[in-house]
């Protein structure tokens, strides 16, 4: 393990009591980056059954319907891997903050995110014309195919912090 170096509040974190538990307990990290992928999962599940429904999949149920289901699943998903994916970070804040895809990993998110936002003020405003409709409008549909994108990008992303 290299002497952490960098800005003092990386160095501070990686410092902390729970960077040092999460590199020195042999299960602690496994454990924790396990229940990030679960999170991720039923988030990216989520998205992608919502999403591939504004495409025009399963058009016997109503997108209203499906995103009453989903929606709670995504958020609940998000209290997984906000605080899993912060004490991953901490074990290695000062190569994180360094690393090209995890950087992009985090401008992804927050672009799905932003997308996820856009598309609820918007198009989803007008769901009561279109919710049984084969596919949704251009404008939902396109936020369909971005949702799907960057998605898959992030996961790409996160595999590949590996390799930087």
């Amino acid at each position: 393990m290299h002497p952490p170096s960098g800005p003092a509040w990386l160095v501070w974190l990686e410092t902390s009591a729970l960077a040092v538990a999460m590199r020195q307990w042999q299960w602690l990290y496994p454990a924790v980056e396990i229940v990030h992928i679960f999170g991720f999962v039923v988030l990216v599940g989520a998205a992608f059954m919502f999403d591939v429904r504004l495409l025009g999949r399963s058009p016997e149920m109503p997108v209203s319907s499906l995103e009453r289901h989903l929606l709670p699943w995504a958020r609940w998903s998000v209290l997984l891997i906000v605080p899993t994916g912060a004490m991953m970070f901490v074990a290695h804040a000062t190569e994180m903050a360094e690393n090209p895809a995890f950087r992009l990993k985090l401008l992804l998110v927050l672009a799905a995110f932003a997308n996820a936002a856009a598309f609820h003020r918007w198009p989803f405003r007008t769901v009561g014309d279109w919710d049984t409709e084969v596919a949704g409008p251009g404008a939902a549909r396109a936020a369909g195919v971005l949702s799907l994108a960057l998605w898959t990008s992030v996961i790409a992303c996160g595999r590949l912090i590996a390799y930087f």
